[in-house]
């Protein structure tokens, strides 16, 4: 059993936990209570009260953690707005880890958009006018030889760190860029990665990297706790970035790095500059792209068409459009397909229409591989603004696939749907952009204008749908199906990296657990059942890394290593020492 430690928290003992647990701490009295990761509330013991010093600190009443949980849904419930929900439970993360985790993991589908997704962009913007205690490293570009010692203050040994969750704030879901707040980020996605993974969350780090913020209602609030001036960019940028990378590398050599929220050029860059020497990836890019890639995989499951033979449009060719068209991408090519080929099956349209070589020049590196040739379009009709729109794409292309990632509302027409379905018998439409009012189209019209042939996934998660008599189960196409488990499977076999190959049977893990042959069956499972959804794609990306000599663990039965790995959360005896 690996060793537990809780940096930043709590005095505790270092020591290993056995098989019934159990920490040691100096803390006495009030300083047990206020640490999260120690205190149980009215859940001591009179033997643990009377050793730690909490006789009289506490109600007489010895709770379980079963009523602690009903006591707290129930104030949640109570609460009117998602705002407020988010305020309640990081005041419960921050007060009692375990019983804030029990309460997560009971209620995944429920609380997921509350801590993460665009609910923690609202309280990201009352970040900097809020006491709340620190969670994370804040290291700042101002200050790149301090990135050492702001590590090493967290008193955790190479071998007790497994994720380092790294964000630059830059282009955060719904409000863009937020400076120091984005820490925020950090913290959400991680205790997604406990409550649906079971990544131990005494051994993870959330780290602001504090580059300057470019909102100028940051700048003038004289109450803003972040550098206070534009973004710095260019060699100083990458510079802070390659200091970081080689430091958390070096300190904690077994962790992955994981990079959210950064801009697409910016994410890109670092992604494939450090993706080949050490254990990182990108969720915004490589997660969305896997977890879609999954139902597609699901769609051509109904279709009984093999991959490599699609035509896939993808309207916005942003992060997450040009990492759904890597992924795919990257599948098609395993296939068989030459990497040329496989980027000839894509048509990537954005705010200025199809991607071409005659627009090489406005395009970034990333979306350069996909640029159709311009004599390809000679004759196409194009825009006031002189591109190519998403109609005219669909009307000479006749997609298989077409995948909304654009937050253009309502931008897959009822012409444009009946065009693309007039040609293919069973459509597959993902309408990725979310919340609901950026959605490229409602799922009940996809089914209505394709006399419910559509094979439908959306971003947001959507009511069934009936339609003829068949109910149509909407997936969500959500990454925490995918991340967890993979994170988990890296941690578990302690992979040096991260491979397309990983990614590629996490998506098959996911897609695996969904019997497509039902009328209106959903394409990906449903999220409450996250931690059992997480445990096939670790254990998939488990035997990846083996099978690739990626693995620095092996295991004669994985399934169970695996299962064993996961943190559960309960309490845990305390011992005073």
């Amino acid at each position: 059993m690996r060793q537990r430690v809780i940096p930043m928290l709590a005095p505790l003992t270092k020591q290993r936990e056995s098989n019934d647990g159990h920490y040691s701490t100096t803390a006495r009295g009030l300083a047990v209570l206020s640490s999260p990761t120690l205190n149980k509330g009215t859940a001591f013991t009179i033997e643990e009260r009377k050793a730690l010093g909490l006789t009289g600190l506490l109600p007489p009443e010895i709770s379980t953690l079963e009523t602690q949980v009903k006591r707290a849904y129930l104030q949640y419930e109570e609460l009117s707005d998602a705002l407020s929900k988010n305020i309640y439970l990081t005041a419960l993360h921050d007060r009692n880890e375990v019983l804030f985790y029990r309460l997560f993991s009971e209620h995944l589908r429920e609380m997921i958009p509350i801590v993460n997704d665009l609910t923690v962009g609202m309280a990201m913007e009352q970040y900097h006018h809020e006491c709340r205690p620190p969670r994370g490293v804040y290291l700042s570009i101002d200050h790149t030889e301090a990135i050492e010692e702001a590590f090493a203050n967290l008193g955790a040994g190479p071998d007790e760190i497994d994720l380092i969750l790294a964000t630059d704030a830059e282009q955060i879901l719904g409000i863009g860029d937020w400076g120091v707040g984005g820490i925020e980020v950090s913290i959400g996605k991680l205790a997604i990665y406990t409550a649906a993974g079971g990544i131990d969350p005494t051994r993870v780090i959330p780290v602001m990297l504090d580059v300057g913020t470019n909102r100028e209602s940051l700048l003038t609030d004289p109450t803003y706790i972040g550098n206070r001036h534009p973004r710095i960019r260019g060699d100083q940028y990458d510079s802070f970035i390659e200091s970081y990378v080689k430091t958390a590398t070096r300190l904690f050599p077994h962790a992955l790095l994981q990079w959210e929220d950064f801009a697409p050029g910016n994410g890109r860059r670092i992604l494939e500059k450090y993706r080949g020497g050490a254990c990182t990836f990108n969720d915004d890019m490589q997660g969305t792209g896997a977890i879609t890639l999954a139902a597609v995989i699901s769609a051509l499951r109904v279709t009984g068409t093999p991959l490599r033979h699609q035509r896939v449009v993808i309207f916005g060719a942003g992060t997450s459009g040009i990492g759904i068209a890597d992924q795919i991408c990257d599948a098609m090519i395993r296939e068989g397909l030459s990497p040329e080929e496989a980027a000839r099956c894509f048509w990537c349209v954005d705010r200025a229409g199809l991607l071409t070589t005659e627009l090489a020049d406005r395009l970034g590196d990333y979306q350069k591989p996909y640029a159709r040739p311009q004599s390809e379009s000679k004759g196409w009709s194009r825009d006031q603004g002189g591109g190519i729109g998403l109609a005219e794409v669909v009307h000479h292309v006749k997609p298989t696939i077409l995948i909304g990632a654009s937050a253009a509302y309502c931008s897959f027409t009822e012409e444009i749907v009946k065009e693309m379905s007039a040609h293919t018998e069973r459509p597959i439409i993902f309408v990725l952009s979310n919340p609901p009012a950026r959605a490229e189209a409602k799922p009940a019209d996809l089914i209505a204008w394709t006399g419910g042939r559509a094979l439908i996934a959306t971003g947001s998660a959507s009511a069934p749908v009936t339609y003829r008599g068949v109910t149509y189960v909407i997936a969500q196409v959500n990454n925490a199906m995918l991340y967890p488990g993979l994170a988990l499977g890296v941690v578990v076999s302690r992979a040096t990296r991260i491979s397309n190959s990983m990614f590629l049977a996490a998506a098959n893990a996911v897609s695996s657990l969904v019997t497509v042959r039902q009328p209106g069956a959903s394409l990906l499972p449903h999220i409450d059942d996250l931690r059992s959804v997480s445990a096939t794609v670790a254990v998939a990306v488990v035997e990846t890394a083996h099978s690739e000599g990626l693995a620095q663990v092996r295991f004669k039965d994985i399934v169970q290593e695996v299962q064993d790995s996961m943190w559960q959360p309960r309490y845990r005896r305390i011992l005073a020492c």
